[in-house]
Order: structure tokens, then sequence, then C-alpha cells
């Protein structure tokens, strides 16, 4: 076990490292044109502005859904999480349907006479990754507020703290400890945004490096100057990962009883900024969705020829990636819990400072001199999704696999149960609800990606999110739509399948 774990480690480690070491070897020194410049200060100015925006937003969200109990929360918070499963550039159309030139906000600002918005530039990216990543800030902070022992805010009820006291002496040392760690992911994950700088960049003054790197690439072929903004890339990358990781902390009040009580809900007009900010969270995330299922419905029947086989081919390319995801994560977190190869960590979990079009260049690089990349566009959208969805699937099977080896670890050893029998009868059927669910992730991303394949395909590799982006920008935007409905409801029901048969398998 612990040789194949060796093994696929050493190859997780390789699949990573060779194309960084590819972009570092043609790289050469760094010479940044006063254009690349101006993409590196946009691409941290993007990055921080979103960073704030999404956290700042995130706390009374978070504190209103901590606090409040209503028919529907759980609900809420499950349809909250959805922006993260959806295609970056099907949240992109959603968003401007609400917020484009033609979209409902505009109509009605026009309609009455006001200054219409653009939603171009340096405000459409902030907008978007606000969208994408303010349920995913606002699930961090709630499960900080959740982990204040209920204990602590009956003592301060018994003392008479008024809601201010509560807050100074409770809530604002668990958001101490919670932003930074919050502020730095959202960071991190925004700098390696590529499909919305895309759409949204609007022109030379609103170029992130991934975007800098695809034009390099796919516009100019200079491979030189791609490697180097590549490197630029990954060293941001690297050092947003390293901040998030050190400055993830959770807040020390100790333990409590874990009783599931509720939390001191003040009432008055405190009562009603919590209503309004849940109801102004809600519709500014469920608007762009219902958005893109009232636009998309009537372009289903009107699907361009080339959407099908690029479907096939986007279903193919995430049930590849999302089953060799899984098999990958398990080895690894099988092999830690065990307490060997200590260094597998690193394995699973160095995807996280690179990004996929970073990747994908140094693939580029390592193919081109021998075979035409586009032969291999599919091959290498699968490696590097499964990389890039590595270290979310790692995450989730490590406790449970851990627990498994502390629960059953001597008694299979006792018994002799170890290969393929150990497989078949001890971790499947224990870990079938996480492996479920990280598959379905995996599925979800990799349907959803649109970093390596437009970078490496031409028209017949191209898989449903390509097919969305070129529809849009040809402004066929009923064709967009209906496209990128399609590649919602496949990109859900891969993940439904995977995370039901899980749950099934484990009941």
């Amino acid at each position: 076990m612990a040789g194949g774990a060796g093994t696929i480690g050493g190859l997780a480690l390789l699949l990573v490292a060779a194309p960084l070491g590819a972009v570092a070897w043609r790289a050469g020194g760094l010479a940044l044109s006063p254009a690349d410049l101006a993409a590196l200060r946009f691409t941290l100015l993007q990055a921080a502005l979103s960073a704030l925006v999404s956290v700042g937003l995130a706390v009374p969200v978070a504190r209103a859904l901590a606090r409040r109990r209503f028919p529907g929360r759980a609900l809420l918070i499950t349809v909250m999480g959805a922006p993260f499963l959806l295609p970056v550039i099907v949240a992109i159309l959603g968003l401007l349907a609400i917020f484009g030139r033609g979209g409902v906000l505009n109509t009605a600002l026009a309609a009455a006479g006001l200054p219409v918005l653009s939603v171009y530039g340096l405000q459409g990216v902030v907008l978007a990754h606000v969208f994408l990543n303010l349920p995913l800030a606002t699930r961090m902070i709630l499960q900080g507020w959740q982990a204040i022992p209920a204990e602590r805010f009956r003592l301060a009820a018994s003392l008479g703290f008024t809601p201010a006291d509560s807050f100074r002496h409770l809530e604002r040392p668990m958001l101490i400890q919670i932003l930074p760690g919050a502020a730095a992911t959202v960071f991190a994950i925004c700098l390696t945004s590529f499909a919305v700088a895309l759409v949204l960049g609007g022109g030379p003054r609103a170029t992130t490096l991934e975007l800098a790197i695809y034009q390099a690439v796919r516009f100019e072929f200079d491979l030189r100057h791609a490697a180097g903004l590549a490197l630029v890339q990954t060293a941001l990358g690297g050092l947003a990962t390293l901040a998030a990781w050190a400055l993830a902390r959770r807040a020390g009040f100790g333990a409590g009883l874990d009783r599931a009580l509720p939390l001191a809900a003040p009432g008055g007009w405190r009562q009603g900024v919590d209503g309004a900010v849940l109801a102004l969270a809600a519709a500014f995330l469920l608007a762009p969705l219902a958005a893109i299922l009232a636009s998309g419905a009537p372009g289903l029947l009107q699907l361009p020829d080339q959407v099908w086989p690029a479907a096939v081919r986007s279903v193919a390319v995430a049930l590849v990636s999302a089953l060799m995801t899984v098999g990958v994560a398990l080895v690894l977190a099988e092999a830690r819990a065990a307490g060997r190869l200590g260094w597998v960590e690193l394995a699973a979990m160095l995807p996280l400072a690179t990004s996929g079009l970073v990747l994908g260049t140094g693939l580029f690089l390592i193919v081109q001199p021998f075979v035409p990349p586009m032969i291999l566009a599919l091959p290498v959208t699968v490696l590097v999704n499964m990389l890039l969805s590595l270290p979310f699937a790692y995450r989730l099977i490590l406790p449970e696999a851990q627990a498994l080896q502390a629960d059953y670890g001597r008694l299979a050893a006792a018994l002799g149960l170890v290969g393929l029998a150990r497989l078949r009868l001890l971790t499947l059927p224990r870990l079938a609800r996480p492996l479920g669910f990280a598959a379905g992730l995996a599925a979800a991303l990799s349907m959803g990606d649109l970093g390596v394949i437009a970078l490496f395909a031409g028209e017949r590799e191209a898989t449903l999110p390509l097919v969305v982006q070129r529809l849009a920008a040809a402004y066929r935007n009923e064709a967009a739509a209906g496209t990128a409905l399609l590649l919602v409801g496949l990109s859900f029901a891969l993940f439904w399948a995977f995370d039901a048969g899980g749950r099934r398998a484990a009941a």
C-alpha cells in the first residue's frame, strides 16, 4: 500500500512540478513590459477588492443566518452554495442578464431616465467575483459563529450583556480570527480567475495575468513571454495560498457541551436589518440563477449542432477526471491516515499554489515541440482538472479516512485484511459518502472548466464552456443561454448522481 501511495503521490508531484519546471526554464529572465506590469497591478487590485467586498458583505449575512431561525433557512444555506458548483461562464451570463447593457437593472434605469451602468472593466470583474465567492465567505464566517459554544451566549445573557457587549466580547474576537483567513482564501481564488476577465475584462486596462498568458499563447504565440507571466502568476498564487493557510485559524473559545441552542436574536430594528440583509443576499444570488433558467429555456429548442458533440466531450472529460481525482485522493488520504508518507500532503495540496492556465501553459511548452497541442487537448484537460480538484477531494476524504483507521485499522491488520479485500469490504463501504461527494464536486468543477481547454482546443475539441463563450462572443445570445442551461443541468446532474450514489452506498 505504501509503495503504491508513494508512486501515485510522486506522479502527482511530477504532474505539477514538470509544467512549472517547463515554465521556469522557458521564461529565462523576467523582463516585464509596461503592459505586463499593468496586468499585474490589475490582478492584485481586482483580487484585493473582490476579497474585501466578499468578506465585508459576508459578515452581516453570516450573522443574520447564525442568530435567526425561519422557514427555509436550511434551504437558503444550501442554495447559497450553488455558485461554487455553477460553471463560471454560466454565472457570468446570468450576471449579464441582470446587470448587463440590456439586463433587467439597466432596462429599469433607462425607463426611469437614469444613466445606465457598465458591467465591463474592474467593476464587472469584482461583481462576478463577489457573486461567486460571497457564499464561500459566508459559510466560512458562519462556521466561526457556530463554533462559539452556545453556553457563552447563555452566560452573556445571564450577565445582562447588551448586543453591543456580546459583539465586543464574543463575536469580535471570533471575527478577528476568522476574517483574515477568509479574505486570503478569496484573494487566492480571485488571483487565478480566467473566465471572468476573459468575458468582463473590457480591454487592456482590465487584463489579468491569466488573460495575458492566454493572449500570449493563442494570439501572439510568444511562448517565452507566456512562460514569464506564468512564473509571476505561480509566485503570486503560492504566496496567497501560504497566506490563506497560515491565517485560517479557529477562535479559541474552549469547549462547550455541543448543544444546538439558538443564539440570542435581538428584536426591534435589528430583526428588520437581519431580514433585509438576508433578502438582499438571496436576491443577489438567486436572480442570476433565475435569469439563466428564464433565458435559457427557449434556447434549448434552438441549440447549434456543435453543442451535442461538445456535451459528450464535456461529460466524458468530467467522468474520467472525477474518477481519477477520487482514486488518487483516496490512496493519498489512506496513506496519510495510516501515518505513512507525510510528504503526500504536499502532493495533494500543491495544485492550490498554481492555476489551470499555468499548468496548461507548462504542458503546452512540453508537448508543443513533439505533437500539435490540439491533439492532446482532452487528455491534458483531464489531467489538469484532476490536479485542480485533488486538494478539495483530499480534504473531504482525509478526516473520514483517519476516523476509519482509528476505529478499524488494528482489527483489519489482525484479520490480515489488506489490498483489494480491505478496499472492497472496509474502505469503500465506510467511505462511500465522502467519496461520492468528492466525485460529484470534481465532476461539476471539471464540467465548468474554461482554462486549459481554451488554450489547447480547436473546433473539434471544444467542450461546452468553450462553446458557450464562443456563442456569447458572437452575440448569439439565445443559443448561448440555451447551451449554458444545458451545461448547468449536466453539471448538477453529475454532482447529484455521484453524491446520491455515495449516500445510498453508505446507508
